[in-house]
């Protein structure tokens, strides 16, 4: 990784990552080392967040950084990897949490690793989750909450998805900051992830696997 482009996107520079991000890709860079340090970055973001050090905005910024970076980069994966989609996720933030900087590093990882990736976003209802999966048809539903009021929503998530007779046909994982596998046996999910290179590792086990 490097720690020149941590260390800047971190501090919310946009310009100067932007600019070394595109000398780093003129000048032969591997794209996938690129998106390890961004993804880096965004953890030591969420960390500042977490201590009161940086607000909403702030965590705004960052994630339009890591979009500016994704554009640039996922072409450049894409030719290496072939455009083919390796099969299909929906991730979105439980309903009552509005925590959304784990899923949105977890969706961009996802997105470079060659899935098919329809982020719902945050506070979602119950109700949509389901709806969605009808509509989107994923191998994977991915469940994300930071909050301890999220158990519960995962929890009814699961049972409404359950209940819609959709349940045989996805995988449920869940993930953000308390998150272990007591949660995941109380929300009925089938694994829980502690960060976003696990999220990756579990769809391809789990779409690899189809």
């Amino acid at each position: 990784m490097d720690a020149k482009l941590i260390e800047m996107m971190a501090d919310l520079k946009e310009e100067e990552v932007i600019a070394l991000v595109k000398e780093k890709i003129a000048s032969g860079g591997d794209p996938m080392e690129i998106l390890d340090s961004a993804r880096a970055a965004m953890e030591v973001v969420g960390k500042r967040f977490e201590c009161s050090e940086y607000f909403i905005p702030d965590l705004m910024m960052a994630g339009e950084i890591l979009r500016e970076i994704s554009d640039i980069v996922k072409p450049l994966l894409q030719e290496s990897s072939g455009s083919a989609k390796k099969g299909k996720v929906l991730i979105g933030t439980v309903a009552g949490d509005i925590h959304d900087i784990g899923k949105d590093i977890v969706t961009f990882m996802l997105d470079v690793s060659g899935f098919e990736v329809l982020d719902i976003g945050i506070d979602v209802p119950v109700e949509v989750f389901v709806q969605k999966v009808k509509e989107f048809g994923p191998q994977v539903v991915g469940l994300s909450g930071f909050l301890t009021l999220a158990f519960d929503s995962m929890k009814k998530t699961v049972e409404a998805i359950q209940a819609s007779g959709l349940r045989d046909s996805v995988k449920i994982m869940i993930g953000g900051g308390q998150m272990d596998d007591e949660v995941r046996k109380y929300a009925g999910a089938d694994a829980f992830g502690k960060d976003a290179i696990a999220a990756v590792n579990l769809c391809k086990q789990w779409i690899g696997g189809n």
